[in-house]
C-alpha cells in the first residue's frame, strides 16, 4: 500500500493551509470562540474554494473527488481549530449520505445548494436519554394527512442553529418495531414553525454551537423523507465509516495544531538563561507527543484508505476513531503542561485547544463504545 499522496493532493493540502491562514489566523478563532459566533464568512470561503464541492459528483455541482481528498481537507482545516473543522465535516458527512440514499429529485434539489454554499446541513440524532443506547429514541413522526408531523427534544445537535441550516434529523416512525426497522430521516429547516432551538453552553468548540432542539407539531413533506419510511438505519450505517474518518481526520490534525503551538513555545520559552525545549524533560515530551500523533495519522490513513476503496473497514476504522480522539486529548494535556500557567490562561490559544479537545472521546461515538465494538469484532460478544 502506498501512503504517498498525488502531486494534486499535495497542492490540494497547501491550498487548504494557504486559506486558513488568509481567512482564519489566531485573532479570528480566538473572537468566534469568544463571542460563541459561526463562522460563517469561513464557511463562504470553503465555498468558493471548491471544497465543500470537492467529493460530490460533477451532475450535483461537486467536483469528482474522493474521500481521501476530503479527509485532507479536514486534517488541514483541523489543524488550525478543532471547532471550525466541524463547519466542514459535519456538512459533507450529510451531503454523502443523502448522496447515497436520497431520490434522484432530491439529490438533484439538495447537493447544488450545499457545494454552492447556500445551505449547510447538520446532523441530530442524540436525545437526553438516547446517545450510545439508540433504541432509546423517543422523538417521533406521525402521519397526518399528507405530511408528517414531528414531536420530542434532541440534545447535543452540532451547528444546528447556523444561518441557513438544513437539519439531517432521526427519528421513529414505527414506535411499535426496533429502532433498526422502525427509523426514518428527514431534512428539517432551522427555521420551520414549531421547532425551538437553544444553544448549550459548553466547555469548548463555542464558535459552531452545539443545540438543544424541540419539536412541537412541526410538520414536514413526504419529500424530507430521505431513503424511504422506516429505512433511518439504513442510512446511519451507510454513513458510518465516512462519519468516523472525517472525525478521524480532525482529531489528527487538531492534535498536530497542539504540537506546532507546544514546540514553538518550547523554542522561544527561556528559563535559567535558555528555551525550555532544550531540557531533556520538555524535549523527550514533545518528542512522545510527535511519534504518538504520526502513530494516529498512520492509522486514520489506513483506515480511510479501506473505506475509499470500498472494502469492510469497520474494524479499521474504528480503532482509528478510538485511538484518534484518546491521543488528541492526550497531547492535549501535555500542551498544557509545556505551557505551564500560560496553557491555563484562556489569553493563550492552549486553554482553547485543551477545552476544544475533551468531546473528541465523547463525540461522534464514545471511546468506551469503540472499545465495545471491537472486542466485538475479536469475538468477545461483550454486553
Amino acid at each position: 500500500m502506498d501512503f504517498a499522496f498525488s502531486e494534486e493532493q499535495n497542492l490540494l493540502r497547501e491550498s487548504v493551509r494557504k486559506l486558513m491562514q488568509k481567512h482564519a489566523p489566531p485573532e479570528y478563532v480566538r473572537k468566534h470562540d469568544r463571542e460563541r459566533t459561526y463562522p460563517e464568512d469561513l464557511y463562504q470561503a470553503f465555498a468558493a474554494a471548491g471544497l465543500l464541492a470537492l467529493p460530490f459528483p460533477e451532475e450535483y455541482g461537486g467536483a469528482g473527488g474522493t474521500l481521501l481528498d476530503m479527509t485532507i481537507v479536514a486534517e488541514e482545516i483541523a489543524r488550525t481549530s478543532a471547532d471550525l473543522v466541524m463547519a466542514y465535516t459535519g456538512n459533507i458527512f450529510c451531503g454523502l449520505n443523502l448522496l447515497r440514499k436520497g431520490s434522484d429529485e432530491q439529490k438533484r434539489y439538495w447537493l447544488p445548494k450545499l457545494t454552492a454554499g447556500e445551505i449547510k446541513i447538520s446532523i441530530s440524532m442524540s436525545e437526553p436519554d438516547a446517545g450510545s443506547d439508540i433504541g432509546a429514541m423517543r422523538t417521533t413522526a406521525m402521519r397526518d394527512g399528507n405530511q408528517w408531523v414531528i414531536n420530542g427534544q434532541k440534545i447535543w445537535a452540532s451547528t444546528a442553529g447556523a444561518p441557513n441550516n438544513v437539519i439531517s434529523l432521526y427519528v421513529k416512525t414505527d414506535p411499535k418495531a426496533h429502532y433498526r426497522q422502525g427509523m426514518s430521516l428527514f431534512l428539517v429547516d432551522n427555521n420551520t414553525p414549531g421547532l425551538t432551538l437553544r444553544k448549550l453552553d459548553m466547555l469548548g468548540r463555542r464558535a459552531t454551537g452545539t443545540y438543544e432542539l424541540v419539536f412541537d407539531n412541526v410538520r414536514v413533506t413526504p419529500d424530507r423523507l430521505i431513503g424511504g419510511e422506516n429505512k433511518g438505519w439504513d442510512v446511519v450505517m451507510s454513513g458510518l465509516a465516512v462519519e468516523r474518518a472525517a472525525s478521524c481526520a480532525g482529531n489528527v490534525g487538531a492534535a498536530q495544531g497542539v504540537i506546532d503551538l507546544a514546540t514553538q513555545y518550547a523554542k522561544d520559552r527561556k528559563q535559567f538563561g535558555r528555551p525550555i525545549g532544550t531540557n531533556q524533560a520538555i524535549a523527550h515530551l514533545l518528542a512522545d507527543m510527535a511519534t504518538e500523533v504520526e502513530a494516529a495519522r498512520t492509522l486514520m490513513w489506513r483506515a480511510a484508505w479501506l473505506v475509499s476503496t470500498g472494502k469492510d473497514a469497520l474494524r479499521e476504522i474504528t480503532m482509528a476513531k478510538l485511538f484518534t480522539s484518546e491521543t488528541y486529548v492526550k497531547v492535549a494535556n501535555q500542551g498544557m503542561q509545556v505551557l505551564g500557567g500560560f496553557g491555563y490562561c484562556e489569553e493563550f490559544d492552549m486553554a482553547r485547544l485543551y477545552r476544544d479537545a475533551r468531546a473528541s472521546t465523547i463525540a461522534a461515538g464514545t471511546s468506551q463504545i469503540q472499545r465495545n465494538l471491537i472486542a466485538n469484532l475479536m469475538g468477545l460478544k461483550v454486553q
